[in-house]
C-alpha cells in the first residue's frame, strides 16, 4: 500500500481527520459544488454521486449537499471554481500530484510553489509524474472486521480487481466504475471501513527513511493545510512506525 494511504488510515485512526471536519466538510462542498455543474442528478452523474456519498460518509447534513449541488446547477449563487492540477517531486524525487479547487488561479500557484520550496520539493512540468498513476477505487478494512475469504468473495461478486494483505488491513482495489457497487456490499454486510474513496493508485512506490521521510510527511501535511487543496496523491512509502512518530 502506498504511504499515502497508509497516512490516511493512521490520521483516521487517532481522530485526526475528525478534528479537521471542518476542512473535510468545505472541501466536499467545493468538490459536490463543481461536479453538480455536469448536472444536478447524482443518478445521472457519476462524479456527483460519488461526491455525495463521500459526503454522506461523513455525516454532511442533507441541506448542506442540496445547497452545494444548487450552487453548481447556477439555482443559487456561488463561488465561480476552478480546477487546476499540479505535479511535482517530493524528498527523495517522490512524484506528487495535487488537485486543487480554488477561485485565484495566481494564489494557489504562489501558496503551492512556496510549499515545495519550503519542503524540499519542487513543481515539475504538466505530465512529468501523472502518467505513473491510475484512478482507482481504494477500501481499506481492518484485519479484525473481516477474514480474507469473506472479503474476496465480495470481490468477485461485485467486479472487484484485487484484495492485498496490508498488515493490520485489507485493501480492496477497484475500478473507479465498480467502486460503489463494492463499497455497497462492504456496508451491506456490515463491515467498517478505514478508508474508502476513490483515489490514485501509483504503479511503484519510492521507499523513503530518515530525514527524508520526515521531511516528506512535512510537506504533505503543509500541502493537506491549504485552502485551495483538495486532494493530495504520491508514490511515497515509508515505514509505519515512522508515520505513527510524525503523526504525533
Amino acid at each position: 500500500m502506498s504511504g499515502h494511504s497508509k497516512w490516511a488510515t493512521i490520521k483516521h485512526k487517532k481522530g485526526a481527520l475528525d478534528a479537521k471536519r471542518g476542512k473535510i466538510f468545505t472541501r466536499l462542498i467545493k468538490e459536490i459544488t463543481i461536479a453538480a455543474k455536469g448536472g444536478g442528478d447524482p443518478d445521472g452523474n457519476p462524479r456527483l454521486r460519488t461526491a455525495v456519498l463521500a459526503a454522506k460518509a461523513e455525516n454532511m447534513p442533507a441541506e448542506n449537499i442540496k445547497r452545494a449541488i444548487q450552487r453548481g446547477t447556477g439555482e443559487l449563487e456561488g463561488v465561480n471554481y476552478e480546477e487546476i492540477s499540479f505535479e511535482g517531486y517530493g524528498p527523495g524525487g517522490v512524484a506528487i500530484i495535487i488537485e486543487v479547487l480554488t477561485d485565484n488561479r495566481n494564489r494557489a500557484v504562489s501558496e503551492i510553489r512556496h510549499t515545495f520550496a519550503k519542503n524540499g520539493g519542487n513543481l515539475g512540468e504538466s505530465g512529468s509524474v501523472r502518467f505513473m498513476f491510475s484512478k482507482k477505487g481504494l477500501i481499506a478494512v481492518e484485519k479484525s472486521a473481516a477474514s480474507e475469504e469473506q472479503l474476496m468473495d465480495i470481490v468477485l461478486e461485485h467486479g472487484g480487481e484485487d484484495l492485498n494483505d496490508e498488515g493490520d488491513t485489507w485493501e480492496i482495489i477497484t475500478e473507479p466504475g465498480a467502486y460503489e457497487e463494492v463499497y455497497a456490499a462492504i456496508k451491506a454486510a456490515r463491515i467498517p471501513t478505514v478508508i474508502h474513496e476513490v483515489t490514485m493508485v501509483a504503479a511503484s512506490y519510492t521507499k523513503l527513511e530518515g530525514n527524508a521521510a520526515s521531511q516528506m510527511i512535512r510537506l504533505l501535511e503543509a500541502l493537506e493545510e491549504l485552502d485551495d487543496v483538495q486532494n493530495v496523491y504520491s508514490n511515497f512509502d515509508m515505514d509505519a512506525e515512522q508515520m505513527e512518530h510524525a503523526a504525533g
